[in-house]
């Protein structure tokens, strides 16, 4: 991968950095006696202890930070990317998932760095009202590589992942959610549930507070948890029921529907043994054997069983771009290409560009290439759609001598100027500014190349 080298700035930052945590190592210490801190928070302390908030470099990590909440990248489950930290250029991931209670999401990280870094990983509820922030529920140590969680509620959960001031590397990502309860019956799966959960009963006069898993007579009902036989008996609605009462998580859960029941109340049980077999008793009666399974949380109720023991058939998705390209520029090569909010055709569009248009390559996840675009947002493309710069798509002869910039901004620094005369190789076109290949390989901006 061509990776920008890091300015001798960088680097006096860095020796900054690693001058002033040490001095303030003590000072954080104590803080910690009397506020505990996630070591995200810990670590922002210390640069603002260090007067590095104060600096463009800790400035620009900080308000990265924020930004990766505030504009997250709305993701499907199960998820990966590969990308790459910059060293010299703060950046941090942001996503957004929509997830429901009872399920565990399970984050993992992979670093590939030349040096040991700490990286964040930090989870929090999405906050449904703008002016509040988001709530933080988890998070993990910076050297940790895994991040679990089960979720408490139906809601948007956002993911930031950043690194720490001035370290880099080639990073691996992935996102999946798993059930927190084994399935009732073994063998079989929710591809066997008939009814799920709200489905009317009675004409609608009450709604179903469960879901049904139809298999045969007598097949073994488990034990989804470990946990303590709370009732067993039988009414006219369920038939052969047993309470199965979940301590850990503050719940009970309920067998209906058996045609024998093979526990006794007050037996502790444990993941996997049997508690009864499969029947249609109660008012099940005329239809196929099935069990009914419930979840009752503690003071609150029913609640959908289904995200606590679905298993998603689908694979983690593998990336199949060429991920050489991570950190390098590319081209639309299409007349016209639509940049998605996530790596999905069925996703909402981010925008429409012309061809091209140049576009840096910050990731890459299954066969779309996560690109910084020159607005600097950055969002997905199918790689399809993009091809390399290494050759010109024209050769402009410079009428008079031209600055050549490090930006498309006609305020943008000036690297070199390039003499009148000099034929530019231009490899992409952004508006008014044409990307150009100096001889010695470096890139640059002219403005109305001639």
């Amino acid at each position: 991968m061509n990776r920008k080298p890091i300015s001798y700035s960088s680097l006096l930052y860095f020796l900054l950095v690693t001058l002033f945590l040490s001095s303030c190592g003590s000072r954080e210490t104590l803080r910690g006696v009397f506020k505990k801190e996630t070591p995200y928070e810990a670590y922002v302390s210390s640069l603002k202890s260090a007067k590095l908030d104060q600096t463009a470099v800790g400035q620009d990590w900080l308000a990265t930070g924020q930004t990766a909440l505030q504009t997250p990248t709305p993701v499907t489950l199960p998820f990966k990317e590969t990308g790459y930290f910059p060293a010299d250029k703060p950046r941090a991931l942001g996503y957004r998932v929509e997830a429901k209670r009872g399920e565990k999401l399970v984050v993992s990280l992979e670093m590939k760095a030349r040096e040991t870094m700490q990286v964040f990983m930090d989870l929090f509820e999405a906050s449904t009202d703008p002016a509040r922030a988001p709530k933080q529920v988890a998070h993990t140590d910076s050297t940790a590589t895994t991040l679990t969680y089960v979720v408490d509620e139906d809601m948007a959960h956002l993911l930031r992942v950043q690194p720490e001031l001035l370290r880099g590397g080639t990073y691996t990502i992935t996102i999946q959610a798993q059930p927190t309860l084994a399935f009732p019956i073994p063998g079989k799966s929710s591809r066997h549930i008939a009814s799920i959960w709200g489905d009317p009963r009675d004409a609608g006069a009450r709604s179903h507070e469960g879901i049904d898993i139809f298999a045969p007579r007598g097949t073994p009902v488990i034990a989804s948890v470990d946990g303590v036989v709370s009732r067993v008996n039988e009414t006219p609605r369920g038939g052969k029921v047993i309470w199965l009462s979940d301590l850990n998580r503050g719940q009970n859960l309920y067998y209906a529907h058996l045609d024998q029941q093979l526990v006794t109340a007050g037996q502790r049980v444990s993941v996997g043994d049997t508690l009864g077999l499969v029947g249609n008793t109660g008012n099940a009666r005329g239809t196929g054997p099935h069990l009914h399974f419930g979840i009752y949380r503690y003071g609150r109720g029913a609640t959908n069983p289904y995200p606590y023991v679905h298993q998603s058939a689908a694979p983690i998705p593998t990336v199949k771009v060429d991920a050489t390209q991570i950190g390098n520029w590319v081209r639309v090569s299409s007349k016209m290409a639509n940049v998605r909010a996530e790596p999905s055709a069925k996703a909402a569009l981010h925008t429409s560009l012309s061809k091209h248009t140049p576009l840096q390559v910050v990731g890459a996840a299954n066969n779309w290439y996560r690109v910084r675009l020159p607005d600097q947002s950055e969002a997905y493309i199918i790689s399809s759609l993009v091809e390399g710069i290494a050759k010109p798509i024209a050769v402009k002869k410079l009428r008079q001598e031209r600055p050549l910039l490090d930006d498309a901004h006609s305020e943008a620094g000036q690297m070199d100027s390039l003499p009148a005369g000099a034929a530019i190789p231009v490899v992409a076109v952004n508006g008014q500014f044409d990307l150009v290949r100096q001889p010695d390989g470096r890139l640059g901006w002219v403005q109305s190349a001639e």
